[in-house]
């Protein structure tokens, strides 16, 4: 159990516990996305120009951390979503070539093609003693149907009238009519009925949804609690505690660079969104779109912002603050972070437009 006193939570640790929850959810924020590449063996659900974009991100992240001086878990970080990253494009270009278009027809349904070849079918009566098993006024309609794409036709040796070729739109239009007025040869046998392909029940869908949920619970509360013990074991260190809170105005000056760097890095994430919403939207669907991944990118983010925003200046003489000076400190803070700040926040709210297309195409995706 942990002591008493942790319970006592101020801004500092507030700050922490958000902090060390992001850094979790963000080292494994690609894995489900990875895992569900391969699990499909395909990677159509991702936008090529989303993961580009976002990489071009990483990359200005790292510059404008490095520049500005940030905590050196951060930069570690950084390196490590660019890393992510690459292994993530890796993928996608193994398994849909060196191209950067995306395939907008969706993977879970498309248009049937224009020619299905199937037997020609037949009206569906019950066969006896005095019936042939294939019909002859059907098959005379049949003829009549697709005269302008036959020539002639033969009676067989056994007296059976062959089938004439027939157009690709009448085809269509057989295949379509096949499932319920009409039956084909096999099925007049009584050894093999006609069943109409069975559809799953609702009941299985809840099931299935309800396991789909305990399951992303379980796993954003493994990774929250893995970032909350990670912030107690480092509090556990009070000489490296008590020297982090003695400069924690250190960071508060600008650099031109870094801050240019950090802006852009906030304009390329906001950007990156935008591909794949489009392709979702043009899809239709977010089949092949790993739900875990933005989830923990947005708990990511939003912890990240937190932890940002909870942050408690330190006054030049610790008991004896001036009129506003906190405040004023504070303002500065919330300026050097006001890109990371931009991009983070922004980001979420894309997310969440992302969220919303799962439960708007998750009927189209069964």
């Amino acid at each position: 159990m942990f002591p008493l006193q942790i319970l006592n939570i101020d801004l500092e640790a507030l700050s922490g516990i958000c902090g060390s929850i992001s850094i979790a959810c963000w080292v494994v924020v690609f894995s489900p996305q990875i895992i569900e590449n391969f699990r499909r063996g395909s990677a159509d659900g991702l936008s090529l120009l989303f993961l580009v974009v976002w990489l071009a991100g990483d990359v200005f992240n790292i510059l404008g951390a490095v520049l500005q001086g940030v905590l050196p878990t951060m930069i570690i970080l950084a390196v490590y979503y660019t890393l992510a990253d690459i292994v993530l494009l890796g993928q996608c270009f193994y398994y849909r070539g060196f191209t950067l278009s995306d395939d907008v027809s969706s993977s879970s349904g498309g248009d049937e093609p224009d020619e299905i070849e199937t037997p020609s079918p037949v009206i569906a009566r019950k066969p006896n003693e005095q019936t042939s098993l294939l019909s002859t006024h059907a098959t005379h309609q049949t003829y009549n149907a697709g005269a302008s794409a036959s020539s002639s036709r033969a009676p067989n040796t056994n007296g059976v009238v062959s089938a004439p070729l027939l157009s690709p739109s009448h085809r269509r239009h057989s295949a379509s009519s096949f499932l319920h007025p009409t039956v084909d040869g096999t099925h007049l046998s009584p050894a093999t009925p006609f069943v109409e392909p069975s559809k799953p029940s609702r009941h299985a869908k809840t099931i299935s949804t309800l396991q789909s949920v305990l399951f992303n619970f379980s796993a954003v509360a493994i990774v929250c609690i893995a970032g909350i013990l990670g912030w107690y074991v480092s509090r556990s260190a009070p000489a490296k505690h008590e020297k982090h809170k003695a400069h924690r105005n250190d960071g508060l000056s600008f650099d031109t660079l870094g801050q240019v760097f950090g802006y852009l890095c906030a304009v390329l994430y906001l950007g990156s969104r935008l591909p794949q919403i489009l392709l979702n939207y043009k899809r239709k669907s977010t089949d092949g779109v790993s739900f875990l991944f933005f989830l923990f990118a947005c708990i990511g983010n939003l912890t990240y912002v937190l932890s940002i925003l909870a942050y408690s200046p330190v006054c030049e003489r610790a008991r004896h603050c001036k009129d506003g000076e906190l405040g004023k400190l504070y303002g500065r803070y919330i300026l050097v972070n006001l890109s990371w700040l931009i991009g983070s926040f922004g980001t979420l709210f894309l997310d969440m437009v992302i969220f919303l297309q799962f439960f708007l195409y998750q009927d189209s995706d069964a």
